[in-house]
């Protein structure tokens, strides 16, 4: 059991919550694609038979698909202001939805235009399709980019991902940067809307290059001087439950982050074949100026080998990501509903939350509690409460209800709500916490399942 923590009180005065980007960036977003809308509508003529209503279609179609290929990647690009403002599930929601939108566009821009060159030149979808992708120039490589992006987007439906690795799924879906980059000329030296249209051409480079700047920027710069300036190993791992460790990292000048409690780092580790691949971890500590700890739950390949790192090994980290922070508390009474590993960031914040706090921690059995004992301690000295939701001897699930929880939790409607832990019980616990009269602004969720 680690002893990282040490017993600080809790801040006398509530923060203010800043208010969140989240409506001025969709707005931004929509503003763009209407800009796309309208430049193939001032580009377009008069529209005359099949082929051109066809064709018209999926000129329209391209434009918007390769405008939310722009956007796909934009929200890939781990920016700050989206990440700890906004909130890195609701972006990754957000980009979720995007790649949706990305495929459907792409096949109807396929579709239409390849049924409206058929039908302009009298030919088989067969044949029009091969003249296309062998004489049209650039679109060798479009094929191949496209081909691309439909693996990336099969590969991340969730029935398909839940059945294969995760270091399998990042990795395809790195690949999205090759597929646009492959389909990027094909736009230019094909798209009517920008031939001899040098105002319309400067925008598209703008747009993109735009893009690629912030990838490069945060996903390979920002990280790389992180790591040549703190300089990551790992000090200790620790067993806190069965399947359950946690990792201490030593690194130097470690407070230059601007860490808060709630948030998590995307984590390498130089070990046990685990560079392959980028993780998310939450803080479970309070970070300090040398050390960082994370709490790992065994659930895969690489989580499963948190275990066996050796003090010593180098660490890769990005971030500090997330919005679970303490500015999004706008009462003096909170409640903390962890479930299983979810408990990670809610230990920390159950340490430095201001005001009232109770934590309801969920778990099968009293074996699989983890971090228990500093959860006890620190609830000891800041005078707040833990209650306990186990499974019943015949391993009968507990039930949250409305009334469940305005029972354990008197006044409960006037809390805030932070909530980590699995995909359905966030679900089921959002649905009671609703109905017990807790209003939306004041439930605080974040999740890493697309």
């Amino acid at each position: 059991m680690t002893t990282l923590y040490e017993r600080r009180a809790a801040p006398a005065v509530t923060p203010v919550p800043r208010s969140s980007p989240a409506g001025p960036l969709l707005a931004l977003l929509w503003a763009g694609a209407a800009a796309v809308v309208a430049l193939w509508w001032t580009d377009t003529g008069s529209v005359v038979g099949t082929a051109g209503w066809l064709t018209g279609a999926g000129r329209i179609a391209g434009l918007l698909c390769g405008y939310s290929c722009a956007v796909l990647v934009g929200l890939m690009a781990r920016v700050p202001l989206l990440e700890r403002r906004i909130g890195s599930d609701r972006v990754a929601r957000w980009h979720a939805m995007a790649g949706r939108y990305t495929v459907c566009l792409l096949v109807a821009h396929i579709v239409l235009i390849l049924a409206g060159y058929a039908a302009q030149d009298g030919a088989s979808i067969v044949h029009e399709t091969v003249t296309v992708i062998l004489d049209y120039p650039e679109m060798l490589k479009a094929t191949a980019g496209t081909v691309v992006l439909f693996a990336v987007g099969i590969t991340s439906a969730r029935a398909v991902r839940r059945r294969t690795s995760h270091e399998f799924w990042y990795y395809v879906h790195l690949l999205t940067y090759a597929a646009v980059f492959l389909a990027f000329g094909h736009q230019l030296a094909l798209g009517n809307d920008f031939n001899g249209k040098p105002v319309a051409t400067a925008a598209w480079y703008a747009l993109y290059l735009g893009v690629a700047a912030l990838v490069v920027w945060f996903r390979v710069l920002v990280p790389v001087r992180l790591n040549l300036r703190h300089r990551l190993r790992v000090e200790s791992v620790h067993r806190e439950a069965p399947g359950v460790y946690s990792v201490v990292v030593r690194g130097r000048r470690l407070a230059e982050l601007g860490a808060r409690p709630g948030q998590f780092f995307r984590w390498r580790f130089f070990g046990q074949g685990m560079g392959w691949a980028s993780t998310p971890y939450s803080l479970s500590a309070p970070p300090r100026p040398d050390l960082l700890r994370i709490t790992v739950k065994a659930l895969g390949d690489h989580s499963a080998a948190v275990s066996l790192l050796r003090p010593g090994t180098r660490v890769w980290a990005e971030g500090p990501y997330g919005s679970l922070t303490a500015d999004r508390q706008s009462a003096h009474q909170s409640l903390l509903i962890a479930g299983g590993v979810g408990i990670t960031p809610l230990r920390a914040l159950f340490e430095t939350l201001p005001g009232e706090v109770t934590l309801l921690y969920r778990a099968r059995t009293a074996e699989d509690l983890a971090l228990g004992s500093e959860l006890e301690a620190i609830a000891q000295w800041r005078g707040a409460r833990v209650l306990y939701a186990l499974n019943g001897a015949h391993g009968e699930r507990p039930v949250f209800t409305a009334d469940a929880l305005r029972a354990a939790v008197p006044g409960i409607a006037a809390h805030d709500v932070y909530l980590c832990g699995p995909h359905g019980f966030a679900q089921d616990l959002y649905r009671a916490l609703r109905a017990a009269g807790v209003p939306d602004r004041r439930i605080h969720h974040e999740s890493f399942e697309l």
